[in-house]
């Protein structure tokens, strides 16, 4: 009867295992790559499972805030997770996991180096740019327009992502001939020497502290395994990670 009982917990113990909900991250469109590469080193080394959900980071609260099931976000600035702390979505302060890299990026035959100067004249006539509504790179695009006093002057050619993935398959497919993105499309993509690329000086834009949240929603199962993961984005595995894919870490 012994055997028999420890043979039921058994079975029992590996059923609710086989139906363990796995881990849903809703992370901002600028880290989708990266996150699968953070995703399978995580399941390496703890044997849970995660979901990525990707978008705009201003799309992914909305959602949140109308009852998405996510136990995590990472955004791709921090006022968007502090508001839903601040509204009562979150479980923990926003915590930033990396800094966001601006480039300017085009897969045409341009020399970037005075890209101020290119985009104002008549060889290009689509910039794209992620909705700065909507997108903290897009919103670090505006700033850096605004700063070297072109923003107005370009306005016509502007072509807006939803999302910097969005943006991004406007400049790899062609339909820009130039665009705002982030640093971590180079690393991605297995042709990095097809593009052409400058760094836009972090001074001319506000600091891009990606922040990352633990979710309400986690208390309803998955708080445990969240939390793991949660951990797992700070420790020096996944930085070297995020370091290695375009972004630097705080």
């Amino acid at each position: 009867m012994k055997s028999l009982f420890t043979w039921i917990l058994l079975f029992l113990g590996l059923s609710l295992v086989s139906r363990a909900q796995p881990v849903r991250v809703a992370v901002a469109a600028n880290a989708q790559f990266v996150i699968k590469i953070l995703q399978k080193d995580f399941e390496k080394k703890t044997g849970v499972k995660t979901e990525i959900i990707t978008g705009s980071s201003g799309k992914i609260t909305a959602q949140i805030k109308n009852g998405a099931p996510y136990d995590i976000f990472l955004s791709a600035d921090m006022a968007y997770p502090t508001n839903l702390f601040k509204s009562g979505f979150g479980l923990n302060a926003p915590k930033v996991y990396a800094l966001g890299s601006l480039i300017v990026c085009s897969t045409a035959d341009l020399t970037l180096e005075n890209w101020r100067q290119l985009l104002t004249t008549s060889s290009i006539n689509k910039i794209a740019l992620a909705n700065p509504a909507l997108a903290p790179y897009g919103q670090a695009a505006r700033e850096a327009l605004q700063h070297y006093g072109i923003w107005e002057k370009v306005q016509p050619k502007l072509v807006y992502g939803e999302s910097i993935a969005q943006v991004n398959t406007y400049i790899t497919t062609g339909a820009v001939k130039i665009g705002f993105t982030s640093e971590a499309l180079i690393y991605e993509n297995p042709n990095k020497n097809k593009f052409k690329w400058v760094r836009v000086e972090n001074k001319v834009y506000s600091t891009m502290e990606q922040g990352m949240v633990v979710l309400s929603h986690a208390k309803k199962g998955n708080y445990a395994h969240a939390m793991q993961f949660y951990a797992y984005l700070s420790s020096p595995a996944a930085q070297q990670i995020f370091r290695q894919n375009g972004y630097r870490v705080p």
